[in-house]
């Protein structure tokens, strides 16, 4: 050994020379790192592997580039082979000569979880591509030349990169890199929380791209599946599986629906379309078979064991219909081993519930544990009463607490090996509470505080264009949607009354407008009167004695319109303002309007709905139900009109998707939707005053794609005198501007007549 050597054991001093390196805390865990290489390695490889940290330890970044390369690589190379190290250290010598050196460090110590996830050397070289192109394309330079700035992105990236090739494949997690390059080119903090799953477009992106079957895409089978085999129409709710690290959430049903994980992969040789409905039935057995016990009274262990007890006699109830689900429940229920929990040091609670669990589903469980046999016999004979009861089981669980208490079931240490059952929910309808606690909030008390959350259906998520990257932001903008509030009718009938004389020429128009020509239809079996020349034939045809048509009568109906019409109407802020050369507001202009306009398609007898909207960022998106297209034009109508308010912003391109879902479903051959607004698109969490813009656009182009036409009705002045301005960039040509905005109950009414002759 040379004097100033570590200690080093003998048997690798060559090893440690060929290393050629002088920090102590290398030296520290040398000996254990070459001896696992030399388990693992083959002998050139190990070689290899020598060198390559021999480079690393001259790069100048310190000691922690070597020591996370002796520790990882041979994992590394036994998951995707030894040929991955050239193009790793060729990925590692480009970061180097980059200003990314500090990201060599956390690529390294990401290695070995994403090379166990990505198993052969092909996929790994293609990751490590993904990571040089990322570097390549998030690299800063002052003047456009040289790379001065390191990726902010980068670091970010590689410390979420095991958890990201668990839940994408490469090519999903290619088009998640890209997108987020893309979008957030030259703001170094947007690309710091885009690829530390910060951002929210980072986590609707990661979404879209997730592998396995969708719960979006098997959404209308699982709903008919429900109705169809339980009787169960309760609406399907997604909830995110992937940003939850320390607890995953689990299903459960509530009052808005069923909530289940978005997204699935086939698991234990179970497709995940049976996943889904493995949980479904179950819920539903709940549903049909458990009733709520009080719970003020039970402790944690007594509740648990009740939940596991009901849960068996559900699945019991289950095989029992369908006979087949017992394949399925068992091979995703866990089997866990008898032995596998240490009760000297661990609470074993849930593994011994999760035993039992296993016993009543299974009856060739094969385990020997003398209270397993007792409760899984009890059980058995309960069951074959009949469809026994949840009181029945509460006594029974009750009876396995008393019977199996121990005195390490209030370690904090729980054992929770294989006792997750993934396809029951969390219990909730099974108890409900007499006493509420300081930390609970009645329903009463939530009533009282926000009666709007309660009368509204759960929000709608709608995608939003980017114009700079060309592509779709995913679920971006929130709609929720109401019946909006109601006043008094008669302000209405006010305003009609002051606009009597304009009524009575729009009812000239409307009258020229309306249905006149009665069409015959004849060669019918049934119909309002006989049709003489086809009657006399039929008898002539009897007479000689061939068949007669009897097809002898004909009716007639109106050669009528076919239009379903949708007023969405800009609540914004900006309505409050007073409009131009006179004493009334805009709000109240267009109020007086609206009121004409529904007057006098009522008269013609066309389908409308009228809603109304604001946004307050893209988070809040408010959809206000004002008329129906099957409501009658009466005083409900009238009473939620006197009510228009105007508030908050204009995310203009989110409600006209959301105005598009119902004018879409209607039977008409025309579908015309009809946007009244103050004002170019805006939010306050938008700056580029072009984004919503663009956006907006683009659901126009969405709506002429699903047959819908829209006209845009602006109330902005300002455009009369110019020529390239937002309206037309929305619109294109199907737009007017009315200056004046004095005559707007003047006008809205014939302007729809014009574009409905």
């Amino acid at each position: 050994m040379l004097p100033n050597e570590p200690a080093i054991a003998p048997e690798n001093l060559a090893a440690w020379r060929t290393v050629d390196t002088g920090f102590p805390v290398v030296a520290a865990i040398f000996d254990d790192c070459l001896r696992t290489a030399r388990q693992q390695l083959s002998p050139g490889g190990l070689n290899d592997h020598l060198e390559a940290a021999r480079q690393l330890g001259k790069l100048g970044r310190g000691a922690e580039p070597l020591l996370a390369f002796l520790e990882h690589w041979p994992g590394v190379a036994v998951a995707v082979g030894e040929a991955c190290l050239p193009p790793l250290l060729a990925t590692i010598h480009g970061l180097q000569r980059s200003p990314n050196g500090k990201a060599i460090a956390p690529l390294l110590n990401s290695l070995h979880p994403v090379a166990r996830r990505l198993h052969s050397a092909e996929a790994f070289t293609h990751y490590l591509r993904l990571v040089q192109d990322l570097a390549q394309r998030t690299t800063g330079s002052i003047h456009g030349h040289q790379a001065t700035f390191p990726s902010a992105g980068l670091p970010e990236f590689l410390g979420q990169a095991p958890k990201l090739v668990t839940l994408l494949a490469l090519d999903g997690l290619a088009r998640w890199i890209d997108y987020g390059i893309k979008n957030h080119p030259k703001h170094p903090e947007h690309q710091r929380d885009y690829f530390s799953l910060q951002s929210a477009d980072s986590r609707a992106i990661l979404q879209r791209e997730r592998q396995g079957t969708l719960l979006a895409d098997v959404e209308r089978s699982l709903g008919l599946y429900l109705r169809g085999l339980w009787q169960d129409d309760a609406p399907l709710i997604g909830y995110s599986t992937a940003f939850d690290e320390l607890r995953q959430p689990v299903p459960y049903r509530d009052d808005l629906g069923i909530r289940l994980p978005d997204v699935y992969t086939d698991q234990h040789g179970v497709a995940a379309l049976d996943r889904y409905r493995a949980i479904l039935a179950h819920l539903a057995g709940h549903r049909r078979y458990s009733t709520a016990q009080i719970a003020d009274n039970w402790s944690p262990f007594q509740r648990m064991a009740v939940e596991f007890f009901e849960d068996a006699r559900i699945d019991s109830l289950l095989i029992r219909q369908y006979p087949g689900l017992r394949r399925i429940l068992c091979r995703l229920h866990p089997r866990p081993e008898e032995t596998a929990c240490d009760p000297e040091t661990t609470s074993c609670l849930r593994h011994r519930l999760t035993l039992l669990s296993y016993a009543l589903l299974d009856p060739a469980h094969g385990y020997d544990s003398p209270i397993v046999q007792q409760f899984s016999a009890e059980f058995t004979a309960e069951m074959a009463k009949g469809e026994s009861c949840t009181e029945a089981m509460a006594a029974l669980a009750l009876r396995y607490v008393a019977q199996t208490r121990r005195p390490s079931d209030q370690f904090s240490r729980v054992h929770f090996a294989d006792t997750v059952i993934e396809y029951r929910d969390d219990n909730r309808h099974l108890w409900r509470f007499i006493e509420a606690g300081d930390e609970e909030e009645t329903f009463e008390e939530r009533a009282a505080s926000d009666p709007q959350e309660l009368t509204g259906l759960p929000p709608r998520y709608y995608r939003e264009w980017d114009y700079l990257s060309q592509s779709y932001r995913p679920d971006w903008a929130c709609v929720y949607e109401a019946l909006h509030p109601a006043a008094s009718a008669d302000r209405i009938d006010q305003l009609l009354a002051k606009h009597a004389g304009t009524a009575k020429q729009l009812k000239k128009l409307l009258d020229l407008l309306k249905p006149q020509d009665k069409v015959r239809i004849r060669y019918q079996e049934e119909g309002s009167e006989l049709d003489l020349d086809i009657a006399i034939r039929s008898l002539i045809d009897f007479k000689s004695g061939s068949p007669p048509d009897p097809r002898i009568n004909m009716s007639h109906q109106t050669n009528g319109r076919s239009i379903a019409v949708l007023l969405l109407l800009d609540l914004s802020a900006s309505l409050n303002e007073r409009a131009p050369h006179s004493d009334q507001t805009i709000l109240q202009l267009s109020q007086e309007a609206v009121s004409l306009l529904a007057w006098a398609i009522d008269q013609l007898g066309d389908p409308l709905a009228i809603a109304g909207f604001h946004s307050n960022t893209r988070f809040e998106v408010r959809y206000q139900h004002i008329k129906g297209f099957r409501e009658p034009w009466g005083d409900s109508v009238k009473a939620r009109l006197a009510a228009m308010q105007a508030n908050y912003s204009t995310r203009m391109g989110a409600a006209m998707r959301h105005a598009a879902h119902y004018l879409a479903a209607q039977p008409a051959d025309k579908k015309l939707m009809l946007i009244l607004t103050d004002g170019e698109p805006a939010d306050v969490d938008v700056a580029d005053s072009q984004a919503l813009i663009e956006d907006t656009r683009q659901a126009v182009i969405e709506l002429d794609q699903q047959g819908i036409y829209s006209y845009g009705i602006s109330l902005d002045a300002r455009l009369a005198a110019q020529q390239d301005d937002y309206i037309r960039q929305i619109f294109g040509q199907n737009y007017t501007v009315i200056d004046q905005i004095n005559r707007l109950p003047e006008q809205l009414p014939k302007l729809f007549i014009s574009l409905t002759r």
